[in-house]
């Protein structure tokens, strides 16, 4: 069992963005896709790249705080294809299509073998999948609230139920009303609510405000139900055996979709994986913890590279 380490939350109400990203649209399966390309700063030492996967229904903006606190790393994030000003696949959006896109991203960015993927939530389920599919394109692969186990098997199941059944009767209804009840301000403040586990009142305003900008900017009804169905129908345990480089999982003790057992498990299965939970953080680790997830993804790189 890989060892078990537990962090306090660092941070508080978020500050400006200071870092400024090239945004970059390439051609990705004959459709055009943005990416957003952070320059890591010159006078920092040189460290590796990091393409970062974002999670369901979110787009890059959701990974911008833990961009910050990297500074010495070149950062691309692109939207989803589907999502954020992200085009539309021209099959099915699950994490197989996704994990697709991001192998072909990697070609088109021309990006090395020395890459580090990181994958956040139902981006974690697309990392695996192409870091155990195409384990010569990175050289670490970090998961941010690791999809550990269904979403129904969760400690939160029935929360998990409520959303199926929403995303069922947002399936059933006509066009219109089923992206309606989709983008309904409140159904997403309540998701909000429920996610977020900060005690700081800025910050859980920020979050908020962060999702009612964001949470709704797909291209399609269609895109969202593919996606969910897939969200909560695989995990990363689908991928675990096959990872053969070292894995970073940044976990969370208060994550209603990965209890820390369930985390501890995914662990066990991976041939080279640390596991650290930052406690008081919930499945936003993006938002509520990104300054102590940076620190554990630099800490983690350093070790790793200074024995490779």
């Amino acid at each position: 069992m890989p060892l078990l380490h537990r962090h306090a939350v660092s941070g508080g109400v978020p500050l400006p963005y200071e870092r400024q990203a090239n945004i970059r649209t390439l051609p990705v399966q004959g459709t055009a896709q943005r990416f957003w390309d952070f320059p890591a700063a010159a006078d920092l030492e040189e460290a590796p790249a990091i393409f970062m996967v974002h999670g369901f229904r979110g787009d890059h903006h959701g990974l911008l705080r833990i961009v910050e606190a990297l500074p010495a790393h070149r950062v691309i994030v692109p939207d989803l294809p589907g999502f954020g000003q992200g085009a539309v696949l021209p099959g099915t959006h699950d994490a197989q299509a996704y994990a697709d896109f991001v192998r072909e991203s990697f070609g088109s960015l021309g990006l090395g073998p020395h890459t580090v993927l990181l994958g956040h939530s139902f981006g974690s389920i697309i990392a695996a999948r192409l870091a155990a599919g195409s384990p010569e394109l990175i050289s670490e692969l970090i998961l941010v609230n690791p999809i550990c186990e269904p979403a129904l098997e969760g400690p939160k199941g029935i929360t998990s139920k409520i959303a199926e059944l929403y995303y069922l009767a947002a399936a059933k209804l006509p066009e219109g009303p089923g992206h309606a009840l989709l983008t309904n301000p409140l159904i997403v403040r309540a998701m909000s609510v429920l996610m977020a586990k900060t005690r700081v009142p800025g910050l859980r305003r920020w979050i908020h405000a962060q999702h009612d900008a964001y949470f709704s900017a797909f291209a399609s009804r269609a895109v969202v139900l593919e996606a969910f169905r897939s969200s909560i129908s695989e995990t990363v345990r689908d991928s675990a055996a096959r990872l053969a480089m070292p894995v970073l999982l940044i976990a969370a003790d208060r994550d209603d979709l990965g209890s820390v057992p369930a985390q501890q498990r995914l662990a066990s299965m991976i041939p080279d994986a640390e596991l650290e939970i930052i406690e008081g953080a919930g499945h936003l680790v993006h938002y509520e913890a990104p300054d102590t997830a940076a620190a554990l993804i630099t800490d983690f790189l350093k070790r790793r590279h200074a024995t490779s």
